[in-house]
């Protein structure tokens, strides 16, 4: 099992946090991407999911940063958020 190096350590003084690594970190930025782009636009999972046509477990693992997005789906997301209208309309 590989170990990856520590990008954020754990703050002694809290019992309940814990070190995390780049790779964590990445997953947590694309995470909070997602989300605020969903929100931003008022739509619940379930709705951006269909609107988008995004299964709806593979976005809450994102949302939830079960796993990471990759890169097309993050671009992806991207233009939801300039173009959400053009993108729903291609996607009917």
């Amino acid at each position: 099992m590989k170990s990856e190096p520590i990008a954020l350590p754990a703050d002694p003084a809290d019992a309940e946090d814990f070190d995390t690594t780049a790779e964590a970190l990445d997953r947590g930025q694309r995470a909070r991407l997602i989300r605020r782009t969903r929100t931003g636009l008022g739509l619940s999972q379930s709705e951006f999911a269909s609107r988008f046509r995004v299964p709806i477990g593979t976005l809450r693992d994102w949302e939830q940063a079960r796993t990471a997005a990759p890169d097309f789906a993050i671009a992806y997301v991207r233009v939801i958020g300039q173009h959400p209208e053009m993108v729903a309309k291609a996607v009917a």
